[in-house]
């Protein structure tokens, strides 16, 4: 489970789509890094997502004759930064400056906004401290240390156990040695499950929860091209934003920030992406893949579909409707472009057909050695893990994403109930030390929406009812006995928990005030927390059977070929590298970076229409802007979701770019990488500093980046 407070909407869909670890993704590739197994050995040229405490040294210095020394890759750990809402970014400032993606902020944009001031849409532009604005429940984190715990964690988990208990026991250790790091450094303290659990590391993190917002361009600028350029290239977006973080209320004094190039990146050269990606799959067996393309991923389209027409309805109703659902609507749409990437590349039958050759001669190799055959029973394990998901398919994608308020309720539902046990026995988001960032989400004072409250909510009954039938004994408990859209309009109007006062208040009664609560929301929460907690001890028992699995994979690998590779993401730190250039497409010669002139070129190739109109402060400024400045570039480094927002760094360690997508051919970055067309898409140093002083008149901020 990542290492990051969960809504039980994005929990239920990990489970879904069959994740160990949960968390924008990355047609398919016929290469011959098809018969890829696992994860990438050291050789695979550019290929890697990388533990800072075990970096491919050796091989930089082999491949780019490049030695990073202790210095330099603490300085670049220092100076990134983690959105802990899902995204990464980095200190580009003394005085707590933080630059990361326009739709990494989408999110908090949207809960600064009202009808008079839409900042998502709109932009933003503090010209001093005093006008920069708090943001309701941001919390950025700093990996300030790395420890291993594998030999703890292994010790207190007796390999006889049952799968449920194994887990028990091995959250149960986890929770204590995080409680105890949190209470001896005062730090955010995770342990995070690498290489399928065959390893197991404490990340510490410093947390920054006065955030402010100094600068978003408007989202024709970030978002230029829209849907329909989204994943593709030539790009031409400013999808940038500039946070600053304080301490005791006054702007944070940071040692460890990036310089500014004064060139930014140049063709041909290696560049490092530090940053967190969300997920991977590439430890995934056949079995494992063959689920997700023909059961999960085709449930999550649907779903996503399902919930991109209702949210397209509820903004024909009027402009503040389309405002206040646009930034969901957007993150849907853009799940929705990526998933069918991640789909059309397992429909390619040479992927699988390389898959099932490449695991079968693995398997072999295990066979012929007798110290290795107790491994060989893994692949039919996670065999039968998949199947005993499915069983479960309808059942559990009825739970899914009720609605933010009915979330909330679950939230105090739990933590009452879970305050009652020692923090070791916990459900893992309610462990003790991980209580602030949990508060944080379930007292924000961001807005909520009584008319899209009920939309959601009305739909995501009428899809509970579609999928179990409207006479499950479930789904007649929960809407009792009305429609569900008359069920949701009642449940919304007697619920009181849009307030967060009222949260705080109903918190610190405990179990007894939530128990005796009158609140519409509470008493659903309460119908439906049985049925929650069966579906968690479903989840963690798989979990544990597919993590014990992947782990006996992994000692094999490693028993065969040793330990130079990387783990799976799991939303932790990790250290990418490759070089900016361009590549071939159909025939075509696709060049490694765009400019600002391009982007007005591009415009005026699709009549000024729709996605494809720059804002006007572009086309008042355009005498003031230098044309020949890159805008965007393009580099093979090895990059996911999760990704967006992580600067891009040369060997000086001085900030080059910062990533904000992928090709549509790195779409199956997920399982799979190649370097022969797939990139990683970033926005030019130089076009950022030329918008700030020549766009936006920000020449205050332009003048700080990197000082």
């Amino acid at each position: 489970m990542c290492p990051f407070l969960m809504s039980i909407s994005k929990l239920l869909y990990s489970f879904s789509m069959g994740c160990i670890c949960t968390r924008k993704q990355f047609p398919g590739c016929r290469a011959a890094a098809c018969t890829l197994l696992l994860v990438a050995s050291v050789g695979k040229a550019d290929e890697g997502m990388w533990l800072f405490n075990d970096l491919p040294i050796e091989s930089l210095k082999q491949q780019y004759g490049f030695e990073p020394t202790p210095a330099w890759i603490e300085h670049v750990r220092l100076a990134s930064v983690r959105f802990n809402s899902g995204g990464s970014a980095s200190f580009v400032s003394s005085q707590g400056l933080v630059l990361t993606n326009h739709h990494v902020a989408a999110d908090t944009l949207q809960k600064l906004s009202s009808a008079e001031h839409n900042y998502l849409e709109g932009g933003f532009l503090a010209n001093s401290h005093e006008q920069e604005l708090k943001t309701p429940d941001l919390e950025l984190n700093q990996l300030v240390a790395i420890e291993d715990v594998t030999a703890r964690v292994n010790e207190a988990v007796d390999a006889s156990l049952p799968a449920s208990e194994s887990f028990r026991a091995r959250r149960a250790e986890m929770a204590k040695i995080e409680k105890e790091s949190l209470e001896q450094t005062g730090y955010r303290s995770d342990v995070v499950t690498l290489f399928g659990g065959a390893k197991y590391h404490l990340y510490r993190y410093k947390k920054y929860t006065d955030v402010r917002l100094v600068w978003a361009p408007e989202e024709k600028a970030a978002f230029f091209g829209g849907d329909a350029d989204n994943f593709e290239y030539p790009r031409y977006n400013l999808d940038v934003t500039l946070f600053r973080v304080y301490e005791n209320g006054k702007p944070a004094r940071i040692k460890h920030f990036l310089e500014y190039s004064d060139k930014g990146a140049q063709e041909g050269e290696l560049v490092f992406v530090s940053g967190n990606p969300g997920r991977t799959r590439r430890i995934h067996t056949a079995a494992a893949l063959r689920y997700l393309r023909d059961k999960s991923l085709p449930r999550a389209l649907d779903l996503l579909r399902r919930r991109e027409i209702l949210l397209q309805q509820y903004s024909y109703e009027g402009e503040e409707q389309r405002r206040r659902a646009q930034e969901e609507l957007f993150g849907i749409q853009n799940r929705r472009k990526a998933y069918l990437g991640m789909q059309r590349g397992l429909l390619d039958p040479a992927f699988f057909a390389n898959k099932l050759a490449s695991e079968t001669s693995f398997r072999d190799q295990i066979q012929s050695q007798p110290e290795l055959q107790q491994f060989g029973q893994a692949w039919k394990k996670i065999r039968t893990s998949k199947n005993r998901l499915e069983a479960q398919a309808n059942r559990l994608a009825s739970l899914s994403r009720l609605s933010r308020v009915y979330e909330i309720a679950q939230g105090l539902v739990l933590m009452a109930a879970e305050d009652q046990k020692p923090s070791a026995e916990r459900l893992r988001e309610f462990r003790s030390s991980a209580r602030e960032s949990l508060e944080q989400k379930l007292f924000s004072k961001a807005p909520i929406y009584e008319d899209l409250e009920r939309v959601k909510l009305a739909d995501a009954l009428a899809y509970c009812a579609q999928l179990r039938g409207a006479e499950d004994p479930f789904v007649v408990k929960i809407l009792d006995g009305k429609d569900p859209w008359t069920r949701a309009a009642e449940l919304i109007q007697g619920t009181q928990l849009k307030d967060a006062s009222l949260r705080r208040q109903l918190a610190a009664g405990g179990r007894e005030a939530i128990a005796n609560s009158k609140d519409t929301m509470i008493q659903l929460a309460l119908v439906m927390e049985p049925e929650y907690r069966e579906f968690r001890a479903v989840k963690d028992e798989v979990e544990e059977i597919e993590r014990k699995a992947y782990a006996d994979i992994t000692a094999a690998k490693i028993a065969l070929e040793g330990t130079s590779s990387y783990p799976d993401a799991t939303f932790t730190l990790r250290l990418a590298f490759g070089t900016v250039q361009g590549y071939t497409e159909q025939g075509r010669e696709v060049p490694a970076w765009t400019t600002l002139g391009g982007a007005y070129a591009h415009e005026a190739a699709h009549n000024s229409q729709g996605d494809w109109r720059l804002p006007k402060v572009w086309h008042e400024h355009r005498d003031s802007v230098n044309l020949d400045r890159p805008l965007n570039f393009v580099c093979t480094a090895d990059i996911i979701g999760g990704n967006s927002g992580s600067p891009v760094i040369n060997r000086a360690g001085e900030f080059v770019g910062i990533i904000f997508d992928g090709n549509i051919q790195s779409l199956t970055a997920d399982y799979l990488y190649t370097d022969k067309v797939s990139r990683a898409v970033s926005v030019h140093a130089e076009g950022i500093r030329e918008a700030l002083k020549n766009i936006y008149g920000a020449k205050h901020l332009a003048a700080e980046l990197g000082n």
